[in-house]
């Protein structure tokens, strides 16, 4: 254990017993056709169908009984959404949950199931319209990913990944807010130290990788058109930016094709129902596209919460 892994090894002693602890899966094809030893950590058996849920309860249960009172609210095209409407019910807190237009229907449906109100705007309009929902009402904003409480509740996924399989080589996570890739960089410093920590986002949502370059936030202009719509983030937050730069090793980023790809193989090969935002972070070892060394991988399969329908006309053609 680290100072900077601390709030990670506290958020996991809340979580107990309240999130699931997700499986780690292999496959012997995927190895071999990568010359590697592959863990996938499997959140998309998480509950919520996402790692999400373990921030947002995090972030909820931390709240004090005046702020659970008057409800929280949040921005979220689907994940984060339903994890923070699953956390708030089980909490008796309501929530309340600005979606654009647009978000999968199946992700805004899982939402409104849990509970929560549901406020549809247009995308480059959540962040303001949930400040202003906020003022007008006393909500507690629960942010996706700029959140101490959020960062170090999604790092317990890669603290369950190395308690389970030990030291890795290398960790690839999927990177849109920059949320899950800080709080599992912080774990990673703490449980294993030499692991490299990979980003990896979309071409057509590469954000996050500039701002770690350059050490400055930058903006999207545009909700990226990317098929894994859990990443379609403009910027990612000051408090993730500050973590990447300290402990996160590399960004890249995959292709539309490269994406499509390696979905088809975790579902048809392995079985395994996973979006399209999880299978930003296996691309980069099973299209090739990854050649530096590094035998033991971890991946973190972020969810599985899938426009079935949409994916069979995009994907699966």
């Amino acid at each position: 254990m680290t100072p900077e892994s601390l709030p990670v090894e506290q958020a996991a002693e809340r979580l107990q017993g309240i999130a699931n602890r997700t499986p780690v899966m292999t496959s012997r094809t995927l190895n071999r056709h990568t010359g590697r030893e592959i863990y996938l950590k499997c959140e998309n058996f998480q509950r919520g169908g996402a790692f999400k849920f373990r921030g947002a309860y995090h972030a909820v249960s931390r709240l004090s009984a005046a702020e659970k009172q008057a409800g929280v609210i949040t921005h979220s095209s689907g994940n984060h959404a339903q994890g923070l409407a699953l956390a708030a019910k089980l909490l008796d807190v309501p929530a309340t949950i600005v979606m654009p237009q647009d978000a999968p229907a199946v992700k805004r449906d899982a939402t409104a199931g849990y509970g929560a109100e549901i406020v549809l705007c247009p995308a480059l309009e959540r962040e303001a319209v949930s400040a202003r929902l906020a003022s007008e009402h006393g909500y507690t904003l629960i942010h996706p990913y700029d959140n101490d409480h959020i960062i170090a509740g999604q790092g317990t996924t890669a603290r369950e990944l190395f308690a389970e399989v030990g030291d890795l080589d290398l960790l690839f996570v999927p990177v849109g807010g920059g949320g899950l890739i800080s709080g599992c960089a912080l774990a990673a410093a703490g449980r294993s130290p030499a692991c490299r920590v990979i980003g990896v986002e979309p071409a057509l949502a590469a954000d996050a990788g500039r701002s770690w370059r350059t050490g400055r936030v930058h903006t999207l202009d545009m909700v990226p058109p990317t098929i894994a719509d859990g990443l379609r983030t403009r910027f990612i937050g000051q408090r993730n930016l500050a973590i990447m730069q300290k402990f996160v090793a590399d960004m890249i980023t995959v292709t539309e094709e490269e994406i499509a790809a390696t979905l088809r193989f975790v579902w048809q090969r392995m079985k395994i129902i996973i979006e399209p935002s999880a299978a930003v972070a296996l691309a980069p070892l099973f299209s090739g596209r990854y050649t530096a060394p590094g035998r033991r991988a971890g991946v973190i399969i972020s969810g599985g919460n899938v426009d079935i329908a949409h994916l069979q006309s995009t994907i699966f053609q």
